[in-house]
């Protein structure tokens, strides 16, 4: 038999602040509702139905097809949410799990172990309960001498004596499905809120004579939600905890798990190192051996085994082998740098690639170029690409030579073994083997200086004396 899972996603979330739908809102990088879908892939749930409303262009952008949309025309509540997504369940589906897409949290271990016990209890309903700290704002369990669920009560239908109790509701259900469906026929809107409430499934199927049993959640982070922005900072915390602590049992070392981030999609083998100030985003994939920080901040960056990133901005990048980046390197997109080169302090490189064992040292610019292998580029060299329309490109062969504070000027080739002096401006090609030099003529004056200032004072004397200050 299969398994539904139905998401709740149709309030837009208005505490948020945002023109970006609650549960669109990324979480160490991700959407906080692909965290959730993530899980019910890793549960090996059968199908999933999402249930909009509000902005719900912006959901079903973002999930595409790993979902089926249901559509909540009117935000009447939760049990008319599911009711929303009852023509999508499927007529073999045994058991249906909900769950809320602004709690994305939960792991899958803790999915299939609701529908575990549905299944091995025979249980019309499974409620995911919690036992928390502070209950402010959230629905309270209560059970019977049994251990079965007696009543769920939202806070604002609470009366002071069962506002202190402390076992909570997530709203996390698994439920067989007939039973679900004809609870949700009876639920009514007779509350404070005139909403139609899922919780009050359980206490109808409860009277029925069915067997309606809580699991306690072993730990309060897995059922955190998010309403406001103070939420999600507390849950991207968790998450980024999670993360860190997940890459450490795999074998990397972070020095200071304090200061360093890891975003969900990002991939580390074992032996990486990252140092202090180290934040890793987007689908950046790391190799073993490698030493990353302090303060390196790599976006959808690959970095092959053995390479040292230190102090740098790197995004849609690659780093070869035994590379050394840094410090204070900026590799925009396009930027692949070979196996056992340098870039060093203050280089910029863009749409480049860099061949194998060249130094690019300092202070240097490369954009969409194709530098070759064992070449040295200057302190202050720059590949004039732009000419205010178009971008060009230049080439240097292997084994030149390229001097301090050279201008390559777009598009232009330097070939191999091929030598520009310091100082030149090249605008044309340079062969194989090609000697550049392009400076203008030095003009030295012997005894001129003192000369020089005398004149200069005598045709402004006004600016002449010691004045206040000088």
């Amino acid at each position: 038999m299969a398994q539904t899972a139905v998401v709740l996603a149709a309030g837009h979330g208005t505490r948020m602040k945002s023109e970006t739908h609650k549960v669109l809102h990324p979480v160490c990088g991700k959407p906080m509702i692909h965290h959730l879908l993530d899980s019910l892939h890793d549960a090996r749930m059968d199908h999933v139905v999402v249930v909009v409303g509000q902005h719900r262009e912006q959901v079903e952008a973002s999930i595409k097809r790993r979902a089926q949309v249901a559509v909540q025309e009117q935000q009447l509540g939760t049990a008319d949410a599911v009711r929303a997504a009852l023509p999508l369940i499927t007529s073999d589906t045994e058991t249906v799990v909900v769950l809320y897409g602004d709690a994305p949290l939960i792991r899958p271990e803790t999915i299939v172990h609701l529908m575990r016990l549905r299944e091995e209890n025979r249980a019309a309903c499974v409620v995911l309960a919690a036992e928390v700290t502070n209950p402010k704002g959230l629905g309270r369990v209560f059970l019977d001498p049994r251990g079965q669920v007696e009543r769920i009560v939202e806070e604002k239908d609470a009366t002071p004596e069962e506002r202190a109790h402390r076992l909570i509701n997530t709203g996390i259900y698994a439920f067989r499905r007939d039973a679900l469906e004809e609870a949700l026929r009876e639920v009514k809107n007779d509350n404070a809120q005139g909403e139609y409430y899922l919780t009050d499934t359980a206490l109808i199927l409860s009277r029925r004579g069915e067997r309606v049993i809580a699991h306690i959640a072993e730990d309060e982070d897995e059922i955190a939600s998010v309403n406001n922005r103070v939420e999600l900072a507390r849950v991207e915390a968790i998450c980024r905890q999670r993360i860190l602590t997940g890459w450490m049992m795999e074998g990397v070392t972070v020095v200071d798990p304090g200061s360093t981030y890891i975003e969900a999609e990002v991939e580390l083998a074992p032996d990486v190192t990252l140092l202090p100030g180290t934040m890793l985003a987007g689908r950046t994939r790391i190799s073993s051996g490698t030493v990353i920080g302090p303060h390196t901040r790599l976006v959808d960056t690959v970095v092959r085994e053995g390479a040292r990133v230190q102090y740098t901005v790197a995004v849609e990048a690659v780093i070869g082998e035994n590379a050394e980046v840094g410090p204070f390197a900026y590799l925009r997109p396009g930027a692949e740098i070979g196996q056992r080169v340098k870039i060093g302090d203050f280089v910029e490189v863009k749409n480049s690639r860099i061949g194998d064992d060249t130094k690019v040292s300092h202070l240097a610019y490369v954009g969409d170029a194709e530098i070759g292998r064992n070449v040295n580029v200057g302190c202050g060299a720059i590949t004039v690409n732009y000419d205010g329309e178009r971008k060009h490109r230049t080439v240097v062969g292997d084994d030149s030579f390229i001097g301090s504070n050279v201008n390559l000027i777009a598009p232009v080739t330097i070939g191999k073994g091929a030598y520009v002096v310091a100082g030149t401006t090249v605008t044309d090609d340079v062969g194989d083997d090609g000697f550049a030099i392009g400076r203008a003529p030095q003009t030295t004056k012997p005894n001129y200086v003192r000369a020089w200032k005398a004149r200069r004072q005598n045709r402004n004397p006004e600016k002449g004396g010691n004045h206040c200050g000088h």
